[in-house]
């Protein structure tokens, strides 16, 4: 007998491991999406950013500096260069208080970043809170001839975390990274075709797709319905990391975006340190360019009208 169907407001309907591939997931956050038949609705671009950006905050202050620069969700770290958010918002703040706190704020929560800590640990707090992505790594490297036994091995090793995210309506998205086991745009591929999960999927980082030179545009059109988080990220120093800073164009990925139905949020994101004024008016920055890019793709996007 399946499963119920259950809902994510990101990533839209998850059905039964008999089913996934047969059916198209429901668009999500069905209160932002245009009523009317399905073929008629338009992919909308949705726009998130980390709290990582500002891990010399308490998160309150965080959220308020990502909400005051019009983002309409929130993905919030664990103790990755010492971000203390995810586990403040489990020892104090609880679900009902990070409910409130979001709700205060007029954010959405989208996704915990796990690196630290992993899945495992946040699982029930994350499924308190309504649900959401959970990102993490894959694991080692590995030879080419070895590629698809290794990759195998790992998706059959979460299992178990895949229950977890079924009982507590929510996703992992497995990060792409140099010298890792999902890196290369084969080791995309072999992702895909060897995933037989609805609640594990990819998250895309150009930055490091970019370091070995492949198409970012092609990995997205290969992850497809599997693309559960994509990181506005592009290869170079500082500030030049953020979208409209460095030199890529992220139009085409947005189109990419479109066209595969990508259920997420669009995710600007860096590593390094800077102020926390600077580093909300580069994030600012960084928003409007995402938008203008939406505008040349000919999508909509949520929030656009506060530009």
């Amino acid at each position: 007998m399946e499963k119920p169907v259950q809902r994510n407001k990101y990533l839209g309907t998850v059905v039964s491991r008999r089913r996934f591939g047969a059916l198209t997931l429901a668009l999500a956050g069905a209160r932002l999406v245009p009523a009317g038949p399905s073929k008629e609705k338009r992919w909308r671009m949705r726009l998130s950013t980390s709290t990582l950006h500002f891990a010399d905050l308490p998160l309150e202050e965080a959220c308020a500096k990502i909400a005051a620069q019009g983002f309409e969700a929130v993905d919030i770290w664990s103790a990755f260069a010492g971000c203390k958010h995810l586990d403040y918002a489990v020892d104090k703040l609880k679900a009902e208080g990070l409910r409130r706190l979001l709700s205060e704020k007029k954010l959405k929560l989208f996704s915990f970043s796990v690196y630290k800590g992993g899945y495992r640990k946040y699982a029930a707090f994350l499924g308190e809170c309504g649900g959401g992505v959970a990102v993490r790594g894959s694991t080692r490297p590995c030879k080419p001839k070895e590629l698809t036994a290794r990759m195998r091995a790992f998706l059959e090793s979460l299992k178990p975390l895949a229950e977890l995210a079924e009982r507590y309506n929510s996703y992992i998205a497995i990060e792409n990274h140099g010298r890792a086991l999902l890196d290369s745009l084969d080791s995309f591929k072999a992702f895909v075709d060897l995933n037989s999960s609805p609640r594990i999927g990819i998250a895309l980082a150009p930055f490091h797709l970019q370091g070995i030179g492949a198409s970012v545009t092609e990995a997205i059109e290969i992850a497809g319905k599997q693309l559960f988080f994509f990181y506005a990220w592009q290869r170079g120093r500082g500030v030049k990391q953020l979208p409209g800073w460095g030199p890529t164009d992220f139009t085409p990925w947005i189109e990419a975006l479109a066209r595969v139905g990508y259920k997420g949020c669009v995710n600007p994101f860096m590593h390094g340190h800077l102020p926390p004024d600077v580093m909300a008016a580069a994030l600012g920055r960084a928003r409007s360019y995402l938008l203008k890019c939406a505008a040349k793709a000919g999508v909509a996007a949520c929030g656009s009208d506060r530009s």
